[in-house]
């Protein structure tokens, strides 16, 4: 037994006298993180596993916890709403995370939302970078009202409440909707890409900080019932949270495309990302059941499965079947993938 649990703790790169654990331990995205919830209901249920303890950290607090290390004081997998970039994977290269599994589990789409009793506000990609960036085409934004943005938005405040940096949904809404607004609003940008890129990123992706956009933390649900509250207001969050509360909520169109399972599914909403799971596979055998929890996972993503009616959209064909070879052949990502 003392020669197992010192495999266990080198498998899971322990040491000190610590023991291995024996439930998984789940960081990430608060997008993700209702489904990877649903997962893991569904894997305690008729088997011996503890149930995985699962933290919404927001994508980038999770990838930060996730490259920390290895070992039993590290988590085993983070849910990301975005892909893992570069920097993150050095980082975890550099902390003795060599080898992960980059497990795409399903899409979704970043939805700008309003309360049912709210003005139907529309919007083009570029009103909405117009509105929420901190210096559009390169001055200071002084706009307090929709109709300072496009006379025939509504004459209300501008109150967008949203997710905070460290969240992928507001990675996500730098380059789906701030960046593709950016160039649309203001062509000249491009040429800045060419030649000082920190720029075109500070113009097209620095969010305004003078009460316009609210940072509403990774509590989704949060910005759902303030948006019940204040009905002028747009909450931006991942489609789930729309589709969970069609009662409450309606999406808001972009260029004409409503946010919708069909739209984001064919890639024609502006908004659409696809969402994942990172694992350590160093930790597949110091820690029971991470392969049984990922096999529950893809059980559990058809188009027609339980995950699509809490609100998750199915990856194609395609990509399930590399998800699940991924799995079954715990094959481990490499860095060229990101480029």
């Amino acid at each position: 037994m003392i020669a197992l649990s010192a495999l266990a703790l080198s498998a899971c790169g322990g040491g000190g006298g610590q023991a291995s654990r024996d439930q998984i331990k789940i960081v990430g995205s608060s997008t993700v993180y209702p489904f990877t919830t649903a997962v893991a209901e569904q894997f305690v249920n008729g088997s011996s596993f503890k149930a995985p303890v699962i933290e919404s950290t927001g994508t980038g607090g999770g990838m930060r916890l996730f490259c920390a290390g290895v070992g039993p004081q590290h988590p085993d997998m983070t849910n990301a709403s975005r892909r893992m970039t570069p920097s993150e994977f050095e980082l975890c290269q550099r902390n003795g995370v060599t080898d992960i599994l980059e497990v795409q589990v399903g899409m979704d789409g970043i939805a700008f939302a309003e309360s049912v009793n709210g003005p139907k506000i529309r919007l083009t990609l570029a009103e909405a970078y117009r509105a929420l960036a901190a210096n559009p085409m390169g001055k200071p934004n002084t706009a307090k009202l929709w109709s300072e943005i496009n006379p025939a938005l509504p004459a209300v405040p501008i109150t967008v409440m949203g997710p905070p940096a460290t969240s992928g949904t507001r990675d996500s809404l730098h380059e789906l909707i701030m960046h593709p607004g950016c160039e649309a609003a203001y062509p000249e940008v491009k040429q800045f890409e060419k030649t000082d890129k920190d720029r075109a990123a500070d113009l097209c992706t620095r969010i305004r900080e003078d009460g316009a956009y609210v940072d509403s933390g990774e509590n989704d649900n949060l910005i759902v019932q303030k948006l019940a509250a204040n009905p002028n207001a747009i909450g931006v969050f991942g489609y789930s949270y729309l589709e969970e509360n069609g009662g409450r909520l309606r999406g808001v169109p972009f260029n004409d495309v409503e946010p919708t399972y069909a739209t984001i599914s064919s890639g024609q909403y502006p908004g659409a990302r696809p969402l994942f799971v990172y694992v350590k596979k160093q930790h597949l055998k110091a820690v029971p059941g991470i392969t049984e929890f990922l096999t529950q996972y893809s059980k559990m993503w058809n188009s027609d499965g339980p995950l699509t009616k809490r609100g998750m959209i199915a990856s194609s064909d395609a990509d399930r079947a590399k998800a699940t070879a991924t799995i079954e052949q715990g094959r481990v990502m490499q860095g060229s993938d990101l480029k």
